[in-house]
């Protein structure tokens, strides 16, 4: 790294790029930074470049409608506008949910949506309720709480200050359909509401859920929505993962995010001559200790990657206990310093030396990493360099 000091370590840099818009050459403009990285003597063999996948749905300009999603519905159950539709364990979210809510509504403007919320909060620690609340009315984890139970009070996201429990009912009633909403951590509870159909909404226990289920009612998942290739706008991952967007539309995630990031690598070989990897990133997968919120609202945090991240784990050893050990027996710094150096990579996690240094895919981390860079890419950042994970 002609650029940085050797004694810099793993590092990620937020680069910036112009607005990219439907139907932009999204590779034509990672390559131009990426020259430009190149010319600055900051791009080496063992790169990562992460790609956040907004910008690659919106320059496929993967978009869908409200209305789309609605005839959607109804044309795989067979319903019509009179039909009562369940929703199953939703996360409380304007920019993730609410647009699908509308359009699970507008499927069935005459007729009801009843959601069933888990609680105290949902999938990824969004409160619905607070456990003083649910401990005044007597209620236990197992138990359901009823409309009636919720009528009269108000709940207030701490953080977004959104009451989800009433926003949800005025988004149904909006569409001209009646609206109950359930509280209930329990997905079998949801047949005692008659519903002619659920959609299986929660995002990383779907499979669980749907199991639950499988069976006893007309099931979809959010991943079975908007995912035929057959469409003009589509992904692999439906619903999975969009997100609200102008004009009663929501962005889909990326569709073939893999062919992408391999395209990504393969222009950059021939142009620059470095081996890089690449991934196509989303939500990074932490949990904020202050709100309780566990930021994943993706499926997974890459979309997409190269096959250098095929298998590969975050694997270290476990600096601190191995100074101690060598201090005890009497190392020199010069000494425990050359013997950690040796001990970077061990054969096995499970190794005393790696205690305390969980295994985690590689590329999840590194799309953590990246997420927390480019902030969404609200600094005008949507592509991220990161260095010393390879080397």
């Amino acid at each position: 790294m002609a650029k940085l000091p050797g004694y810099v370590g793993p590092a990620a840099f937020g680069l910036k790029m112009g607005v990219v818009v439907p139907g932009s050459d999204l590779l034509g403009m990672i390559i131009e930074v990426v020259e430009k990285c190149h010319r600055d003597q900051l791009l080496d063999d063992g790169d990562v470049l992460c790609v956040t996948e907004s910008v690659l749905a919106r320059a496929q300009n993967n978009y869908v409608t409200v209305e789309e999603i609605a005839a959607e519905i109804r044309r795989h159950w067979q319903i019509g506008p009179e039909a009562r539709i369940g929703v199953l364990f939703p996360i409380a979210s304007r920019n993730r949910f609410a647009v699908i809510l509308e359009a699970i509504a507008a499927a069935v403007p005459r007729g009801e949506v009843v959601v069933q919320f888990s609680w105290p909060r949902d999938e990824v620690g969004n409160q619905i309720i607070s456990e003083t609340f649910a401990s005044r009315l007597g209620k236990v984890y197992t138990d359901p709480i009823t409309p009636a139970e919720l009528e009269g009070y108000s709940f207030r996201h701490p953080i977004t200050d959104v009451d989800y429990i009433q926003f949800y009912r005025e988004i149904i009633e909006n569409q001209g359909a009646k609206a109950a909403i359930h509280l209930s951590n329990d997905p079998l509870y949801i047949l005692s509401l008659n519903p002619q159909g659920v959609i299986v909404a929660d995002i990383h226990a779907r499979e669980k859920t749907k199991s639950a289920l499988t069976g006893k009612v007309p099931l979809l998942t959010l991943s079975q929505l908007c995912s035929s290739p057959h469409r003009q706008a589509w992904s692999e991952w439906g619903l999975l993962g969009s997100n609200m967007s102008a004009g009663g539309r929501l962005k889909l995630p990326p569709r073939n995010a893999a062919a992408f990031a391999r395209d990504v690598q393969r222009e950059v070989a021939a142009r620059t001559g470095k081996k890089v990897e690449v991934i196509v990133y989303g939500d990074g997968a932490y949990k904020d200790p202050s709100t309780q919120i566990y930021e994943l609202a993706d499926p997974q945090p890459v979309f997409g990657a190269t096959q250098g991240f095929a298998n590969a784990m975050r694997v270290g050893v476990k600096y601190k206990y191995l100074a101690d050990l060598y201090h005890q027996e009497g190392r020199s710094p010069a000494e425990i310093e050359q013997l950690l150096q040796q001990k970077v990579t061990v054969s096995s996690p499970s190794q005393v030396e790696a205690e305390g240094t969980t295994p985690r895919r590689l590329a999840d981390v590194i799309a953590s990493l990246a997420d927390l860079v480019s902030g969404s890419a609200d600094a005008g950042t949507p592509l991220i360099l990161v260095k010393g994970f390879f080397a």
